[in-house]
């Protein structure tokens, strides 16, 4: 699958009948350049806000609610912190750190073939999302340095 540009975004948002409004095209910016990041909604609030200074946070809320709707991004929802989107909508494991937060995309999987499994299950298989939790390298160096020296 492409990656999702600012154009074919609007034109997915003119398909589905949404204008691109100033609002929405300065939170699609934002959440453009915070690729890779898994930025929640407050993190694109602070970086589409520069480009758009009347911005709300419940507008940005709005736009990536549609955003995901549409299925341009996909939401990542949590019980212990706030949802998370992405813009990467091909399958893949998030790598969770328990510490930060920050959320990595591991893509080589072992592939499980859904048709298989709707078949022995009779389940209608809609979507999916796995992920696998701990700590990333940064927040086990600080970890580590903080504890320091074994006796």
């Amino acid at each position: 699958m492409e990656k999702a540009t600012k154009e074919s975004i609007v034109q997915r948002l003119k398909e589905a009948g949404l204008k691109a409004t100033s609002q929405r095209l300065a939170v699609i910016e934002a959440f453009i350049e915070l690729k890779g990041l898994h930025p929640g909604a407050g993190l694109v609030y602070e970086k589409a806000k520069k480009k758009k200074k009347s911005l709300s946070l419940s507008t940005v809320y709005a736009a990536l609610n549609e955003l995901s709707r549409l299925g341009i991004i996909k939401t990542i929802q949590f019980d212990q912190m706030e949802n998370r989107y992405e813009g990467n909508l091909e399958e893949h494991v998030n790598l969770i750190c328990g510490k930060c937060g920050r959320i990595t995309d591991y893509k080589d999987l072992i592939i499980i073939d859904l048709k298989e499994v709707a078949k022995r299950t009779d389940f209608l298989i809609t979507g999916t999302r796995l992920e696998y939790y701990g700590y990333c390298s940064e927040c086990r160096k600080v970890e580590n340095k903080t504890k320091g020296p074994r006796t």
